[in-house]
């Protein structure tokens, strides 16, 4: 029988909205499985302990903020409006039905004033990362590190130049140093010492968000952008590490202080890391082979001429310390540059008569020059790395770990475009992007495990008789057997035997 319901949009009703959300939802495994608590206390100094109107809740702040970040929503006024209608927001941060929602105003002056200037930002990233350790779901001992670039705010046409002065490498004097024993152990003498020359150089600098960064890359967009350089986890790809720079910063630049940064902050005692071809400079090959860190880093193959042989068919002799052409005659040492580069020379009167000479030099005196760096050991065992067995199976996780990170970031949370201006906010936005995916993936990892793991105990009815049947199980997530359990069950059990 044909019918119409009639309307019920105005009926009042009596609900829990506890039983509205949906038992598989998002926000509920998160409710359940992660503490926000700490968020009040690490947010306490940042507020007026006796005076004033009583504050917006910072956990319900920050829930807002998470809420926005999960589900890819850039906009703080459409924010507002979403957790007005979602029963599952509203549920989450903790308003019922009639509450009111904070003002889009009260919510983002909030974010702008009170927080901005702090970090409590990076304390919140540090703590989920704390929490996923405590969990046992980071081990710190395979890192995966790369940058990915977020679109500025900015026209790329509306700059301005501007003559900036070169900041000096922070490795300048370890290579000074070297430079010197180098050349003391092949009888040469100190060089001069040269008077600090500034140097400059030219840069873009945009009108709308001069924090940003004019990118020119090989394959990638040109324009205003700032670079967000991240670490991940090997075990679970969890997040440890954020950080951004302008986009016209190389990507090896941060990359030491932010390793250093994460041993001393979170304890890890890293064992293994694969890099992009951009980070393989000589003072990271250096400082991770010093480090006793198994290190492999992807090549980028650079010949400058295609007619003439490349450099590494000219075989260096450490014992003899010269180069082997291809036609098997010897390139000896000369010198060691200012820049730290050895020097070895052909012999002229040798490759007149050589029938290689065309494919090796093109010079007008037949002499062939080839450089050496003074920290080419390291470099060259950072190759070995890459091309061993273990070193080609850790680097093809990349695709899998720190790759996947920054498509689900770009993706599903909004990180492909800026949200706002300046370094300080983008910071912001990254450390956030951060923060929910490392949330989310810990949510989804205790909900599979029972948020305990370990053992359950299934109650078994033996009349008169009730015991205790554990049933053991490996957990998929933590990879561990609670020993203490296994122990309890042994006693129960031989209990139960004795007393049949």
């Amino acid at each position: 029988m044909f019918r119409t319901n009639p309307s019920k949009e105005h009926q009042p009703e009596l609900v829990n909205i506890e039983e509205l959300v949906p038992r598989d939802h998002l926000l509920r495994k998160i409710n359940e499985t992660i503490d926000f608590s700490f968020i009040a206390e690490k947010c306490k100094e940042l507020y007026c302990q006796d005076n004033g109107r009583p504050c917006l809740d910072p956990i319900m702040l920050f829930k807002m903020l998470l809420i926005g970040y999960l589900f890819g929503i850039r906009s703080e006024r459409r924010l507002i409006e979403e957790i007005k209608v979602n029963i599952a927001y509203r549920w989450f941060v903790g308003l019922s039905l009639t509450d009111p929602v904070p003002h889009a105003s009260t919510f983002s002056q909030n974010r702008r004033r009170r927080f901005q200037s702090s970090t409590i930002y990076q304390e919140i990233f540090d703590e989920i990362v704390i929490q996923a350790i405590q969990h046992g779901f980071i081990q710190g001992k395979e890192l995966f590190s790369d940058s990915t670039f977020l679109k500025a705010n900015a026209n790329k046409g509306k700059f301005k130049k501007q003559l900036v002065k070169v900041t000096p490498k922070g490795y300048m004097d370890d290579l000074e140093q070297a430079i010197e024993q180098d050349r003391e152990e092949h009888g040469k003498k100190p060089l001069k010492k040269k008077p600090i020359k500034v140097e400059t150089k030219e840069i873009r600098v945009s009108t709308t968000d001069p924090d940003s960064g004019y990118m020119v890359r090989d394959g990638k967009p040109e324009g205003f952008f700032y670079l967000d350089h991240r670490t991940v986890d090997g075990l679970h790809n969890f997040i440890t590490d954020v950080f951004v720079t302008p986009g016209n910063v190389h990507d090896s630049v941060p990359y030491l202080e932010r390793l250093n940064r994460q041993k001393s902050r979170f304890g890890f005692s890293v064992k293994a890391v694969a890099l992009d071809s951009g980070y393989l400079t000589m003072p990271i090959c250096r400082e991770l082979r010093g480090q006793g860190i198994f290190t492999v880093i992807a090549h980028r193959s650079f010949r400058p001429d295609k007619d003439l042989f490349p450099k590494w068919r000219f075989k260096y002799i450490p014992e003899q310390d010269v180069y082997l052409c291809p036609a098997k005659h010897q390139l000896t040492y000369r010198t060691t540059n200012r820049e730290g580069y050895r020097q070895y020379k052909s012999n002229p009167e040798i490759c007149k008569q050589c029938p290689f000479l065309k494919n090796c030099t093109k010079s007008k005196n037949h002499t062939k020059i080839l450089t050496r760096h003074v920290w080419e050991d390291a470099k060259e065992w950072v190759r070995q790395n890459r091309l061993s067995p273990r070193g080609k199976t850790l680097y093809k996780r990349r695709k899998e770990t720190i790759e996947r990170s920054f498509a689900d970031a770009k993706e599903l949370h909004g990180l492909r475009y800026a949200r706002y201006r300046g370094l300080a906010k983008i910071q912001e936005q990254c450390l956030l992007t951060a923060v929910a995916q490392n949330i989310k993936k810990l949510a989804m990892l205790l909900s599979r495990a029972g948020k305990g793991g370990g053992f359950k105990f299934i109650w078994v009815d033996i009349h008169p008789l009730i015991v205790y049947i554990p049933f053991i199980y490996k957990n998929p997530a933590i990879n561990k057997v609670d020993s203490q359990g296994l122990s309890t069950f042994s006693r129960r059990l031989a209990s139960f035997f004795i007393a049949l």
